[in-house]
């Protein structure tokens, strides 16, 4: 029955029970065992058992699907091309487990990435344990990741694992790895070379099994020439590294994300939101986001709290992001322009901010490629353009 159907709960009943026969029944993957001659309302609280760990399992495994789901490579938000080189390389790299270095500014998503790689892995429906190794000082890092005994410090009270043990068959996930202290340093390049770990306080060796994913946004090869980090681990965890674009670096990206940001939001709040009007998205545009997509995400959550009508307006942004644009057209403004080479100053000026990429400029500007280049060669600024 069980290979048939996996999921069916089986209660054994028989006549004949001994010791024997019931660990021969449970081993089969049968849920209990019920020998004759038993009373109704033994069996009925036996079958309600079965039923409610049916129920459990059936939730679980929905569940499970859905963050799958969510960590698809299709879901990852950008048509950009470094956006779509990025997910290639993540559907290549997600079924081995060679360990993954992600180098990326605050707020690229970085976790975001490690999630994807994990979901999208044979190891999917074992633990993903995200650590931010800059978040706890070294002491309470090191029990964290790799558990204590009883009486290794003030405080230890009982054995408890660490991390390590706990995503055994999964992944860890090593936010800022750039900040562990040298002592640690040592102690997770031997738990990668060793596949085990010590608690704090044990002289013997648990074997550990996961995928170690780490992420920073320092530059970990200049750190090793400062000597402020192992260059042997640094060679360890650098097997497969990712670059996260910066926001600023994809502007073609911005549309796609910041509406994806409104239906998730107005979702949640129940907002009559549904969109962003052409000069909100050109202020978003023009926006350099020093906080990348979580800077974006923060501002549409904001505005589509703030807003009233089906659309979100300049007045519904923070003033930062209004403020960018102002003073942008205000110095050229200055200049006491005519109409025909303000604009001309203003595309000379995007080209440059995204180094002659035509692309990027046209979604900056708000118009298509085939009209920017007319302008490009009507004002002569092709020696401001780059082939892509």
């Amino acid at each position: 029955v069980k290979d048939l159907s996996p999921d069916t709960m089986v209660v054994m009943m028989t006549a004949f029970g001994s010791v024997d026969s019931a660990v021969e029944a449970m081993k089969a993957g049968a849920y209990d065992y019920l020998s004759k001659p038993f009373k109704i309302e033994e069996l009925l609280l036996i079958l309600e058992r079965a039923l409610e760990k049916w129920r459990l399992h059936k939730e679980v495994t929905s569940l499970r699907h859905e963050v799958w789901g969510r960590y698809q490579f299709d879901n990852l938000i950008g048509k950009s091309k470094s956006m779509q080189d990025l997910f290639e390389l993540i559907q290549r790299i997600a079924k081995a487990k060679t360990t993954v270095l992600i180098y990326g500014k605050s707020g690229t998503g970085k976790e975001l990435v490690a999630k994807a790689i994990h979901y999208n892995s044979p190891r999917r429906e074992k633990p993903f344990v995200t650590v931010n190794c800059a978040a706890l000082p070294e002491s309470l890092l090191e029990s964290e990741l790799f558990g204590h005994v009883k009486g290794a410090f003030t405080g230890a009270t009982s054995n408890r694992k660490g991390l390590f043990e706990e995503a055994t068959g999964g992944t860890v996930f090593l936010d800022e790895i750039g900040e562990i202290s040298p002592a640690l340093q040592v102690k997770l390049l031997r738990v990668l070379q060793e596949g085990e770990v010590k608690r704090v306080g044990q002289t013997s060796s648990i074997k550990v099994d996961f995928r170690l994913i780490a992420a920073t946004n320092r530059d970990l090869s200049e750190a090793v020439r400062q000597g402020t980090f192992r260059e042997d681990l640094y060679y360890r965890l650098n097997v497969i590294s990712l670059s996260l674009p910066e926001l600023k670096d994809r502007k073609e990206d911005i549309p796609l994300l910041a509406n994806h940001f409104v239906k998730k939001y107005a979702r949640q709040a129940q907002s009559p939101v549904e969109g962003i009007s052409k000069e909100a998205m050109d202020l978003l545009l023009r926006y350099p986001w020093p906080g990348n997509v979580r800077e974006l995400e923060n501002v549409i959550e904001r505005a589509v709290t703030l807003g009233k009508g089906p659309l979100i307006t300049p007045e519904d942004l923070p003033d930062l992001v209004r403020e960018e644009h102002r003073q942008e057209y205000e110095a050229l403004l200055e200049g006491d322009l005519s109409l025909e080479e303000l604009e001309k100053e203003y595309i000379r000026r995007t080209l440059q901010k995204t180094r002659g990429h035509q692309t990027k400029t046209a979604a900056i500007l708000g118009i298509d490629r085939r009209t920017l280049y007319r302008k490009i060669r009507k004002y002569g600024l092709l020696k401001e353009i780059t082939s892509s």
